[in-house]
């Protein structure tokens, strides 16, 4: 039996850029001061602990990944030391 195309419905039949700027739109829709997790970095860490608790042990990237890990962990160090560095202008 020959298997039909499914026809593209909703976001998927839309151009990448288009989802870019669907999805732009929503991020912008509240402001900065607005956001929790952008008030209360604690807040933040806890959900991001929770969610990954919440994935299997077998199917946690970093624990599957050791190096991955460390260049997360490098990058967002790095990222943090730029922000810390940088020269108003």
């Amino acid at each position: 039996m020959e298997k039909k195309e499914k026809s593209k419905r909703g976001l998927a039949c839309l151009s990448p850029e288009r989802r870019r700027e669907i999805a732009r739109m929503g991020g912008q829709s509240v402001p900065p001061e607005k956001r929790a997790f952008a008030r209360d970095v604690a807040l933040a860490a806890k959900a991001g602990s929770i969610g990954g608790a919440a994935a299997p042990a077998e199917n946690r990237m970093f624990r599957k990944d050791k190096d991955l890990a460390r260049r997360a962990a490098q990058a967002s160090a790095e990222g943090r030391a730029r922000k810390r560095n940088k020269k108003p202008e």
